[in-house]
């Protein structure tokens, strides 16, 4: 255990008996009391004292003893639709990487971009983001990290040793594994924790619903300008490769695919389903107006599916499932009872009054609509560096939103920048799992990491603006 998580461990529950026992009023009796629960959940977010789902618990104990809200509703929030839908998505990931068809989607994609270097890095990246928009950017970087080691192991075993241009593809291969990973999972509503938290907080508090298909239109053009620009920044301007042609990385990905061998019936079933799956979350909403009566919901549908990829026997004589219960113990419960904590902190922000005293004090304020949501955008993209995006969602998204009510704009227009910014996190190893995973490969130094990103979280931070501007009004 680190120092600064022992610090931590103390420092929090210390702070909030402080707060809790202070004899002036900052908001409300109640408003304060959250405030000090909330600065509890932080500092063990930013120190990691204990692990970030058992701090989203500390809600359901303390807000009915404080009597923020009663027991029964913050509990409520822990079984939030959203979560759902979340579990989901991470069934069909679960039922993905145990039949190995993300391997052989991954694969295919790489064989088909091409052998120069340069196309190599891009087939990855490619393979990495369509993964990342459907399962955890963490489980499609590990999927992803093996191969592109068997091909990078190739080249320093080749005839001139591992050469200058050798570590740039090295370099660009692992950076760009990694960058694509954060980027990939923007595109869609399951693809990373931070969209769904936001898109729970607008259904639970402000009844805004955005579908699968609508999102989808925002997160896939700036997931792929992202990872457009995430390669050119790479392999043009930081690490430039000057090899022509390598067969070996062929050799490698037609190697794994044989390995693969042909598609099996497993494989085959799991993908109809996700295919039926993603088919109705698009078209969800046609569905609905051609069928007024159904009222298909995108988690609905995700329960849908899970259910399917445990209840529909592959081979009924055998009683053999694509999945099993006990393949559950690899599930990110963790994360869902995150989203849980996250909610509970973002009612409790709401029916306190905090959310109406941010409004209230924007509102008198006179500050400039786009300098706001430039700052804001800026400050969750650099924070997002050092503590878990989906903590720091929980936290700011509820104030984000008082704040837009304040400046009098939709509160979407500021959110979805917000909530996209915290997914853009290039420049540190420790400020995602994929930068983590790829820096431990060894072929990255720190340095060489923050030079590539803080130039992409700058890109990033200007392309969200754009989007805050003129992209988003046009769309909501």
């Amino acid at each position: 255990m680190h120092y600064s998580s022992k610090l931590g461990l103390f420092l929090g529950p210390i702070l909030f008996l402080i707060l809790i026992n202070l004899p002036l009023e900052i908001v409300s009796e109640q408003g304060d009391a959250v405030i000090a629960v909330a600065l509890w959940m932080v500092i063990w977010w930013i120190t990691d004292a204990v692990s970030i789902s058992v701090t989203a618990l500390l809600p359901l104990i303390l807000f009915p003893l404080l009597k923020i809200m009663p027991i029964a509703e913050v509990g409520s929030n822990y079984g939030s639709p959203i979560i759902f839908l979340f579990f989901g998505g991470f069934v069909m990931a679960l039922a993905l990487e145990k039949v190995s068809l993300h391997k052989r989607i991954a694969l295919n994609i790489i064989k088909i971009t091409g052998t120069t270097p340069n196309k190599v890095v891009l087939g990855f990246m490619i393979a990495t983001a369509s993964l990342s928009m459907w399962i955890s950017n963490t489980a499609s970087t590990v999927v992803m990290l093996p191969i592109a080691m068997s091909v990078i192991s190739l080249l320093i075993d080749d005839k001139d040793g591992f050469t200058k241009s050798d570590q740039n593809f090295a370099l660009c291969v692992m950076l760009g594994i990694a960058f694509s990973a954060n980027a990939g999972g923007i595109a869609t509503v399951i693809g990373t924790p931070p969209n769904s938290v936001m898109i729970g907080l607008l259904e639970n508090e402000y009844n805004i619903q955005i579908s699968f298909l609508k999102w989808m239109v925002i997160g896939v053009p700036f997931s792929a300008i992202m990872i457009v620009l995430s390669y050119l920044v790479l392999v043009k301007l930081m690490f430039p490769n000057k090899q022509h042609a390598f067969t070996a990385s062929k050799n490698v990905i037609s190697d794994e695919l044989k390995k693969l061998g042909p598609m099996s019936g497993k494989e085959k079933m799991v993908l109809r389903i996700f295919a039926i799956t993603v088919f109705l979350w698009i078209f969800r909403t046609l569905i609905n107006s051609l069928f007024p009566n159904l009222g298909l919901s995108d988690t609905i549908i995700s329960i849908f599916a899970a259910i399917s990829l445990f209840a529909i026997p592959y081979n009924l004589k055998k009683g053999d499932f694509i999945l099993i219960w006990e393949d559950t113990s690899k599930l990110a419960w963790g994360i869902l009872i995150l989203f849980g904590g996250g909610l509970a902190l973002a009612k409790g922000m709401s029916v306190s009054g905090i959310v109406d005293v941010v409004t209230n004090a924007i509102a008198a304020s006179d500050i400039s609509v786009l300098f706001t949501a430039s700052l804001l955008i800026i400050l969750m993209l650099f924070m997002t560096e050092l503590m878990s995006n989906v903590a720091l969602i929980a936290v700011l998204a509820p104030v984000v939103a008082g704040i837009a009510i304040g400046l009098k704009i939709p509160i979407l227009y500021l959110l979805i920048p917000v909530t996209m910014a915290s997914s853009c996190a290039f420049m540190l190893p420790m400020a995602t799992p994929p930068n983590a995973i790829v820096f431990a490969s060894g072929y990255i130094k720190v340095h060489q990491m923050v030079r590539a990103g803080i130039l992409l979280n700058l890109i990033a931070v200007a392309l969200l603006i754009v989007l805050f501007q003129f992209i988003i009004p046009l769309l909501f």
